[in-house]
């Protein structure tokens, strides 16, 4: 099934209805990165989230890598928010993966969504995030990880909540392009009968 699912991604990026879903993704992806809402002084999210888990969902684990990696690149090129550290860009392409994982050619639950952004908030962003922040500015590795624990998990509740709205609204039209699983019920359950 995985490999399926891998092979099924990887033809994407021979398809141009495929292609051009990954250009509009990217540039929407480039475009909002740096927006974000204030919640306090230390506190702001940001809403890139939501795209990369849309169209992981639609393009998969290969395609997704490879939006990911292109994203970073010219996101970096065209607004750099500091030095380029090639760090970042695998942990957007790990993004990808694992949203892709959970969502891709799979009927979507509030399970499997909150089990794929909690894995990106607490492995992506903040163990493997706190590495890349010790190493490109000098501070003890505790130091990041217990800043980025505690952002993470505040904002985890808000970020699910706000991927199941987006889905509610936009599910039913990618369902009918076949965009998403033809099990996927809406509104998204909490389980799917093949998680219960």
């Amino acid at each position: 099934m995985i490999f399926k699912d891998w092979k099924n991604s990887a033809s994407h990026l021979k398809d141009v209805r495929y292609l051009s879903i990954m250009a509009v993704f990217i540039a929407i992806k480039v475009i909002i990165g740096s927006a974000y809402i204030p919640l306090s002084e230390s506190l702001h999210i940001k809403f890139s989230f939501l795209a990369i888990c849309v169209e992981a969902s639609i393009i998969g684990p290969v395609a997704g890598m490879v939006s990911g990696l292109v994203t970073d690149l010219i996101g970096f090129m065209i607004a750099p928010s500091g030095p380029f550290f090639p760090g970042y860009t695998l942990s957007a392409m790990l993004t990808e993966l694992v949203y892709a994982s959970f969502l891709y050619h799979k009927p979507l639950s509030i399970a499997r969504i909150t089990a794929a952004k909690a894995i990106n908030n607490y492995v992506v962003n903040v163990c493997i995030g706190s590495i890349w922040s010790s190493m490109l500015y000098g501070n003890l590795y505790l130091y990041y990880f217990m800043r980025s624990i505690v952002k993470n998990t505040l904002l985890l509740p808000l970020e699910v909540i706000l991927l199941v709205l987006l889905f509610n609204l936009l599910g039913r039209t990618l369902k009918a392009r076949g965009f998403l699983h033809a099990d996927t019920s809406f509104p998204i359950p909490f389980l799917t009968s093949k998680t219960k």
